[in-house]
């Protein structure tokens, strides 16, 4: 551990530094020297730190650099980014959160050179929130004739969001639940904090570039505005409204809203109503065939109930006989064989309902969460003793040392 001077004592040079002997080849540091040791020291142990205070001294030179003071009851630390790097409004006085690298400047001042920048609390939030929104919105960045409708017959979805969280899980299950059949492309990325929205805009260059999804859904569960705030972020915000394929966005909750949701094609309250809204209700769409069916035979009843009291009005004038001979059986004829086709139809649809629901219920069967559920386990991991594994449960994970493996006896 490094040692550093507390007083006049611990300058003092050892005589043989004097007299140059044994360190007869050390030699005074220039400035320049020096300030090239001390960053390297700092960017060794610091190469990247996070910092909060407040804002203070806030400016913008020649259009391209952005100094300002980051300040708390009792210290003050001189910050320096290029303008491209703010992503969200600044103002003296607010709260952020940012990400840098300190340094000694030629100048011999000490800096710290931020690549990102966040606010944080309520207030500067809101803030923040609000200057963005007027300017984007003054550049017709979130206007309604802009918007893109969900695409008919959508059967590829591409997904942005953390795979881990309780907002996908539920998007999932909702959109397997209503319909069932969609392709589903998921990019994992982060959903909160500062490295969030370049994740996500490098997921939605990546759906834009392989143009095989018709639709992609950000999603983000519910979260505190600091958890949310990524999603004002005004890169990310251009991304969205940039996109070529259309874009849903389903982030916190149904009170919340964001930059995104302002941006997006299709604005859904939470994840589970993005799924409602990209999907149909099968129950509802088989009710609709049913009940389609019903007209077209009811319709088809009265068609022919409608000929055969206009033919026999033709033909009893001019024979009475010929009708109840000829042409009424065939009339019978004919609406026996419609009803007998439309009975197939419905017994058709009624198979391949009943062949779907086997499949479900054999896939329910197979999913690890249900054996679980009846008291097994999961072993992952190199199973030899002196090898750490994890023993997985319904309601539990368990990381445990192998100390003997057995040979399992069996009964013959």
């Amino acid at each position: 551990m490094t040692k550093w001077p507390t007083g006049p004592a611990d300058f003092a040079f050892p005589q043989e530094d004097v007299l140059g002997d044994p360190l007869q080849n050390r030699h005074p540091l220039t400035v320049s020297e020096f300030a090239a040791v001390i960053n390297d020291t700092l960017e060794a142990n610091y190469e990247s730190v996070e910092i909060v205070g407040e804002v203070t001294g806030f400016k913008v030179n020649q259009g391209k650099w952005v100094f300002f003071d980051l300040k708390d009851e009792e210290t003050s630390v001189n910050c320096f980014m290029p303008i491209w790097s703010l992503r969200q409004p600044l103002e003296d006085g607010m709260k952020v959160v940012v990400r840098g690298t300190p340094k000694i400047t030629k100048w011999g001042k000490f800096s710290v050179t931020i690549s990102a920048v966040r606010p944080v609390g309520e207030g500067s939030l809101k803030k923040a929130f609000e200057m963005l929104k007027k300017k984007l919105a003054d550049e017709g960045l979130f206007d309604p004739a802009k918007k893109r409708k969900i695409p008919e017959g959508l059967t590829r979805i591409g997904v942005i969001s953390s795979t881990q969280a309780a907002g996908y899980a539920d998007f999932v299950k909702i959109l397997n639940a209503r319909w069932g059949g969609m392709k589903v492309i998921t990019a994992h990325t982060q959903v909160q904090g500062l490295d969030a929205p370049d994740q996500i805009i490098r997921a939605l260059s990546y759906f834009n570039e392989r143009s095989d999804v018709q639709m992609i859904a950000i999603l983000r569960g519910g979260g505190s505005a600091d958890d949310l705030s990524c999603f004002n972020d005004e890169k990310l915000v251009r991304a969205v409204a940039a996109s070529k394929i259309p874009v849903i966005c389903g982030i916190g909750h149904e009170i919340d809203e964001s930059l995104c949701d302002l941006a997006c094609d299709v604005r859904a309250s939470t994840p589970s109503n993005a799924a409602e809204m990209l999907t149909l209700n099968r129950n509802v769409v088989k009710a609709e065939i049913l009940n389609n069916i019903e007209k077209v035979k009811q319709r088809i009843f009265e068609k022919v109930d409608d000929a055969k009291k206009y033919n026999r009005e033709k033909i009893e004038k001019v024979s009475h006989g010929l009708l109840t001979k000829y042409i009424e059986p065939k009339l019978n004829e004919t609406q026996k064989i419609i009803k007998d086709v439309l009975k197939n139809i419905k017994h058709e649809f009624e198979l391949k309902e009943s062949y779907v629901k086997q499949k479900i219920m054999v896939l329910s069967g197979l999913n690890p969460e249900v054996v679980l559920k009846q008291g097994y386990a999961i072993l992952s991991g190199k199973i030899s003793p002196g090898n750490v594994v994890k023993i997985t449960t319904y309601e539990s994970e368990i990381i445990t040392l192998v100390q003997e493996i057995l040979k399992r006896r069996k009964d013959e």
